[in-house]
């Protein structure tokens, strides 16, 4: 029941990340203003808003104007729906009201996450505005987190369970590896903002989920490139955004890593 609440928690704050995208690019009010078809500009009703529901019901088109509507719109819904369910299986407890901050962090980083590889999928940016004020709070809560265990007499007994020196570490580790990448390639192979970016990914996957995440996300990006290009979408010298892969990364490492290390030093076990 409670992974469903996350569930559905997800998929409205998916509809709301698609309008905030949108109006990131745009320059537009991001909070209080109605939602409005990018096309014929028509306000669109609250009963045409339902997360995927409404998409389904409508067949892929708006109501007024009658063009397609883009299958970003379930997607990104479906996938934060997704993403604000493992959270919720990993990090929530009801009975435990610790927790609620620990999830709360992570919902919020979710979010930020997940627009920042929309925005860089579709335009090819990183939003300052998303990942920087995401960063402020990523630092905030990493010292809330050790505070609170040292609050509690639960010092950490390492410098490595230590939130705010796991992810100082990690933030500077891939932050320093994307640098050289860019400075080296004049950001021809990565751009800055990837780098930028990395800081963030750090902060929240911590040491040494971050190199995990890496990996992934350069095995992941290496694949989807070589699809396109021998489906001929693309070709060896196009840009391909590389935020989206290195959030997928992230969230991966993030869920996943005990059980994809302990898979991997498995198979040297038993060699």
């Amino acid at each position: 029941m409670i992974i469903l609440i996350f569930l559905i928690l997800g998929l409205l704050i998916g509809s709301f990340l698609n309008v905030l995208v949108y109006r990131l690019r745009a320059a537009e009010e991001l909070f209080w203003d109605r939602s409005k078809c990018p096309h014929c500009q028509h306000l669109i009703r609250w009963y045409d808003n339902i997360p995927v529901f409404s998409f389904m019901l409508l067949k892929f088109h708006c109501r007024d104007c009658r063009r397609k509507i883009s299958w970003q719109y379930p997607i990104v819904e479906i996938l934060t729906g997704v993403i604000f369910a493992l959270v919720g299986q990993h990090f929530f407890e009801a009975s435990n009201p610790s927790t609620w901050i620990t999830t709360s962090y992570y919902l919020i980083m979710a979010g930020s996450l997940i627009t920042i590889a929309v925005y860089d999928w579709l335009y090819l940016e990183i939003p300052g505005e998303v990942l920087w004020s995401s960063v402020v709070i990523a630092i905030a809560f990493k010292l809330y987190f050790d505070w609170s265990a040292w609050f509690n007499l639960a010092m950490p007994t390492t410098i490595w369970n230590s939130a705010v020196y796991s992810g100082a570490l990690a933030a500077f580790a891939a932050f320093l590896f994307f640098f050289i990448l860019s400075a080296a390639s004049h950001e021809k192979w990565m751009g800055m903002g990837d780098a930028y970016l990395a800081i963030l990914l750090g902060l929240i996957a911590g040491w040494p989920q971050i190199l995990l995440s890496l990996f992934l996300a350069f095995f992941i990006g290496a694949v989807w490139g070589m699809v396109l290009v021998l489906t001929g979408k693309k070709k060896m010298k196009s840009k391909l955004p590389f935020a989206p892969f290195m959030v997928l990364g992230t969230f991966i490492a993030l869920f996943f890593y005990a059980p994809i290390i302990n898979w991997y030093f498995s198979l040297f076990l038993f060699r």
